[in-house]
């Protein structure tokens, strides 16, 4: 198949075109040739911006596309108007649902653009719809030939957002860590390498349709235990309950990333089954956390962690406080 990766270099995409190429498919890059240019000999690469230059795309026909960076629709529509292809793959979000509620399937509704939000920025806000705006732009243009994915947090070696790299970082440093919520609250990861196999596999089939990709809910306490094992280390872990980290302002998803307090906590409660029945496969826990665990200490150990904007000395004044109200 002659697939066209529109990013393909830096997390998600990198293991999409990983995949693509391990399944011997004929991979085109698209990107601006800025992060690890070099890292796919095996991959023809055209140089361009979707933002303000596509010309190196003008005129291409291809088998099929997968558009890894579409975020605003002016962006995805400048990729639209300069190819041609028989199937789109679009990854976009579990970020574009309405509400999120325990089970809720890809039926669920999706979540409308905020009156007087400026749809030319990326925010909390305009993230979800979007990402809307982008699919229904692509299914429109593609009627019948658009595979839509939705995934969910994704984690893994190479993951430049550091979300849940945060947690498995901070275990490894072992002493008191606090930690949002309760130890039986659920949480949805998936495997960068899961998502890209099941988006690969799905487009050689042309595939149709929109799927939630993440991988099961499973109780935060018992992803710190697989972090701890995979670390060699024995942090004490302090439970902070939600209203006290509301209390203290802290952030969710800024100050502790992937935590969400319980009222909305839904997100990741999301049903895959049609994804699973469609063939996606996932990787148990910990082996995923060995890959990120791995990645981080060949390459990414001297620099700081990008996910959580919660400082060692403001983790433990919070603490301090933990413990003062408990005593």
């Amino acid at each position: 198949m002659r697939l066209l990766i529109l990013g393909g270099t830096q997390f998600v995409g990198r293991r999409i075109t990983e995949a693509a190429l391990a399944h011997g498919h004929e991979v085109t890059l698209f990107n601006r040739g800025k992060t690890n240019a070099n890292l796919f000999p095996d991959a023809n690469v055209l140089i361009g911006d979707r933002k303000s230059n596509v010309s190196a795309l003008e005129g291409t026909t291809w088998d099929a596309v997968i558009d890894v960076n579409g975020y605003l629709p002016a962006d995805v529509e400048r990729v639209l108007s300069a190819v041609a292809t028989t199937h789109y793959t679009f990854i976009s979000t579990i970020s574009v649902y309405a509400e999120h509620h325990a089970g809720d399937d890809e039926s669920a509704a999706i979540a409308p653009m905020p009156e007087g939000a400026d749809e030319s920025k990326i925010t909390g806000e305009t993230y979800g719809p979007l990402k809307i705006q982008c699919e229904q732009l692509i299914e429109s243009r593609y009627p019948n030939h658009t595979l839509i994915i939705r995934p969910g947090l994704v984690a893994g070696a190479y993951d430049h957002t550091d979300r849940w790299t945060y947690y498995t970082v901070r275990t490894s440093q072992g002493g008191d860590m606090l930690v949002p919520g309760n130890p039986e609250r659920p949480i949805q990861v998936i495997d960068a390498r899961d998502l890209a196999e099941f988006t690969v596999q799905m487009t050689a089939k042309l595939a149709t349709g929109i799927y939630n990709v993440t991988g099961h809910s499973t109780p935060l306490g018992d992803l710190l235990s697989e972090a701890t094992a995979v670390t060699g280390t024995s942090p004490i872990y302090l439970w902070a309950d939600d209203a006290f980290l509301l209390e203290h302002g802290i952030q969710p998803w800024q100050d502790f990333p992937i935590w969400m307090p319980e009222s909305t906590n839904g997100v990741h409660h999301k049903n895959v089954q049609k994804a699973l029945d469609a063939g996606l496969v996932l990787h148990p826990i910990r082996e995923t956390i060995s890959d990120l665990w791995a990645w981080w200490q060949a390459e990414r150990a001297d620099t700081p962690l990008a996910g959580s904007s919660l400082s060692p000395e403001r983790e433990r004044e919070l603490l301090d406080k933990w413990n003062a109200r408990r005593s």
